[in-house]
């Protein structure tokens, strides 16, 4: 049981249209009610923190929420982009906030769940896990180590909540699963995984969804924890790259959506976990969150550098957009348009029917790309990447070159005709 600091606050059931948690509702289809931008007119304007962004914001009551890997939590006007408050937290904050009621739910890199006033940034309570960690294996992406474990540079978020009837389900490092309750903190149940996990939930039905870094996705009851049923994706137990669920999942007309880094994106019925297709990338990663919208289903690749259009009904592929580097972020479904970030530091907004680029913005620090990391075309300089060290600490130098040309990791956000999302530069966006 979590240690428990707390008063009670209100709660309210999310509404189908949201931006108030990860992917846009509790569902995380990432679909917007509003249509954002078909035309790219500008900056609104930027708000800069202290750290690299890989969450994404979420908006409540004309206010932009963002974590940082600063440590620190900011409520933001929406329309002037000043800061309102801000919280800070000993640790980096790689988890997407969720606002209901009076509260913010954020999950800590210290290994907590944390619940916050959402007038004043004070914290309400404090859900103490076992611990945190991030997935780690022997031989990771055929690193050399067989006498020690690496801890995987590329799981770079922690989960991100999602609050629905008075209970939060997050998952954790400590192999957990758990639901406490929203307005004081204390346990309900939790359900132990074989691994890490970091996958953010999906709700739907009185049934939580998510995924494990054990390969395995879960479905289990929202009041008591029970398993429903799991689903089994694929296992690498040599070198452990084609292994784990850092997708989270989305549910859409009784079908779960979730992409796998065994290179597959999967779509299982929601009753009972059947296999109803899945679409292979050729071990390219799918670790976005995939958004599903009018029979059609739009999620990124890692290595193929892919931004794809996959029919929800059998999975057959309907276009291929060029994003031209790795692709994490998750996209938001608003209007006509998909808006997904790039690690190349650029936003695309791609027309949903045709696959076809409407506009794209890139941040100064791609422009600038200080380390020459990016072809002409956006793509990855594959030269500029070459091995420091020639170990595992390759992966950590990989992550502050991503850094430095401002790589998108962060899900965009669409509310009143602006598109919201942060950068690896530690810059938010709102672009008209």
């Amino acid at each position: 049981m979590g240690r428990v600091l707390g008063l009670g606050l209100l709660l309210c059931v999310a509404s189908v249209f949201a931006q108030t948690t990860f992917h846009g509702n509790v569902t995380r289809t990432g679909v917007y009610e509003s249509a954002g931008p078909s035309q790219l007119k500008g900056v609104k304007w930027t708000f800069k923190t202290g750290g690299a962004i890989v969450s994404s914001p979420v908006i409540a009551n004309s206010v932009v929420y963002i974590t940082s890997m600063d440590g620190h939590l900011f409520a933001i006007d929406q329309e002037t982009g000043k800061e309102k408050w801000n919280f800070k937290s000993r640790m980096p904050i790689a988890s997407t906030p969720a606002v209901v009621g009076e509260a913010i739910y954020f999950v800590s890199s210290a290994g907590s769940l944390a619940a916050l006033d959402v007038a004043t940034g004070k914290p309400k309570w404090v859900f103490a896990t076992e611990f945190e960690r991030k997935f780690e294996a022997k031989n990771l992406h055929g690193y050399p180590s067989p006498a020690q474990t690496i801890p995987d540079a590329w799981d770079l978020w922690t989960s991100s909540p999602a609050v629905v009837n008075g209970k939060v389900y997050f998952g954790s490092g400590d192999g957990n699963i758990y639901a406490v309750t929203a307005d004081t903190g204390v346990e309900l149940w939790k359900v132990q995984t074989k691994d890490v996990v970091h996958a953010s939930p999906a709700v739907f039905n009185n049934t939580v969804y998510i995924g494990s870094w054990d390969s395995n996705l879960y479905a289990l009851n929202a009041d008591t924890g029970e398993e429903k049923w799991t689903f089994k994706a694929g296992e690498d137990n040599t070198v452990h790259n084609q292994v784990g669920f850092q997708s989270s999942p989305a549910v859409a007309d009784g079908v779960v959506y979730v992409g796998c880094r065994d290179g597959h994106v999967y779509a299982l019925d929601a009753a009972n976990g059947h296999k109803k297709w899945d679409y292979s990338t050729n071990k390219s990663w799918v670790n976005g969150t995939p958004a599903v919208r009018d029979g059609v289903v739009y999620v990124g690749t890692s290595d193929s550098s892919r931004f794809m259009a996959l029919d929800a009904k059998n999975g057959r592929l309907r276009w291929n957009f060029p994003a031209k580097a790795y692709m994490f972020s998750s996209a938001a479904l608003a209007g006509d348009l998909a808006y997904v970030g790039d690690h190349n530091g650029k936003l695309y907004a791609v027309d949903m029917k045709t696959g076809k680029l409407a506009w794209e913005f890139q941040v100064e620090a791609s422009k600038k790309d200080p380390m020459k990391l990016l072809n002409a075309d956006g793509s990855l300089n594959q030269e500029a990447f070459s091995p420091v060290f020639g170990d595992f600490e390759d992966m950590y130098i990989d992550t502050y070159r991503f850094i430095s040309i401002g790589a998108i990791l962060s899900s965009p956000v669409v509310d009143k005709g602006v598109v919201y999302f942060g950068g690896m530069d530690g810059n938010l966006y709102a672009l008209q």
